[in-house]
């Protein structure tokens, strides 16, 4: 029983003793390893520095208020434009112009056929002339007749026939002369004038064509002051529009509000509003012209390029500014859009370092170096 047990002893000392052995190598190998991992590390160039990613930056600066540019379709009119004809029926003489002739106030359109009025003229002037003749006879027989009653020899009936026709005769030479005046009324009026300097429009008779009074012969435009007929919305009124302007085939002109008128048209739910340009461009009556009306609108804010604009979470917007060279976060609000920039108002301060331009290459927290100006 001794011996079996000294046995199984002496192979439990012997395996303790190898696994020690064992354990030792190990620990020998890692630090061996150790040592030479460390001194290649540290015959190992040091990595580069990260390089800091350059920015511009712009301090934003606010603002109390913006304008909106609204647009607004329109044409272009005459500033008077009307269809002339004759107050008397007869046949047309003389057309004096062709369509687009450019008159001046006073020339001569088209004349009548007279010549029945100037006979008829001649016919009143002689009748006048014999009635003269008949009151001056008259005018000495009533005195004749006061002379005569004075001396008892003429009774009161011969000197009332006497002043009866007189008065007669003065008063049939009146009633001719405003015949007269009447018939060279007539004939002035077969004159057709212009009654404004322009261009002459579509002519709608022919000569010698015999007219109905009242029929159109022609129309006339004023070409000096072209305006421009818009409608506009019904919130608007005379003090929100000021001098405005208007684009003609990408031209800019001055306008000014001529009539602002009161009623409000059926169709559109717009109330007409005509503009003068100031301009002495000939245009062609009809065409189509942009009303450019500038609004003001009162909100604290600041312009931003849209590229600064980044979407965040939702439908909120985002920038990115510049804070101790670090890139933060600015969440903003976009009231207006025009062209390639935005106003907003958000969470932050005058002055603050804005991206305005490459805010795609940061992220926010990333350190960056801030360019100076010009860079």
């Amino acid at each position: 029983m001794t011996a079996p047990r000294s046995v199984s002893f002496l192979k439990r000392i012997g395996i303790l003793t190898g696994t020690i052995v064992v354990i030792a190598g190990a620990g020998v190998a890692v630090s061996l390893g150790s040592e030479a991992l460390a001194k290649r590390a540290a015959d190992a160039p040091a990595p580069d520095a990260a390089t800091v990613t350059p920015v511009s930056v712009e301090p934003v600066i606010f603002e109390t208020e913006y304008t909106i540019q609204r647009q607004f379709l329109g044409q272009i009119e005459a500033g008077t434009q009307a269809v002339l004809s004759f107050e008397l029926a007869g046949k047309l003489a003389e057309l004096a112009v062709d369509e687009g002739d450019s008159v001046v106030r006073g020339d001569v359109l088209a004349r009548l056929d007279t010549s029945l009025l100037d006979a008829e003229r001649q016919r009143l002037a002689a009748s006048r002339d014999a009635t003269t003749a008949q009151l001056t006879f008259a005018e000495r027989r009533l005195k004749r007749a006061q002379d005569l009653q004075a001396e008892g020899f003429s009774s009161q009936e011969t000197l009332d026939q006497a002043l009866a026709t007189r008065d007669e005769l003065t008063s049939r030479i009146a009633e001719i002369d405003a015949a007269l005046l009447t018939l060279q009324i007539n004939i002035e009026k077969s004159v057709l004038h212009a009654p404004f300097s322009g261009h002459v429009g579509a002519q709608d008779v022919e000569q010698m064509e015999t007219l109905a009074a009242g029929q159109s012969v022609l129309s006339l435009i004023e070409t000096s002051t072209p305006r421009v007929r818009v409608g506009l919305p019904l919130h608007l009124s005379a003090d929100d529009i000021g001098d405005v302007k208007v684009s003609v085939n990408g031209v800019e002109y001055v306008a000014t509000l001529d009539q602002l008128r009161p009623d409000i048209d059926p169709s559109t739910r717009t109330r007409t509003a005509l503009f003068a340009l100031d301009t002495s461009t000939d245009f062609a009556f009809g065409q189509s012209a942009t009303l450019l009306l500038q609004t003001l609108v009162r909100s604290s804010g600041a312009w931003v390029d849209l590229d600064a604009l980044q979407q965040g979470s939702g439908s909120i917007w985002t920038v990115l500014v510049v804070e101790d060279e670090v890139v933060r976060t600015a969440a903003v609000e976009v009231l207006h859009l025009q062209n390639d920039r935005a106003f907003v108002r958000g969470s932050f301060r005058s002055g603050a370092q804005l991206i305005q331009s490459g805010a795609h290459r940061v992220v926010p927290g990333q350190r960056v170096q801030v360019l100076a100006s010009g860079d």
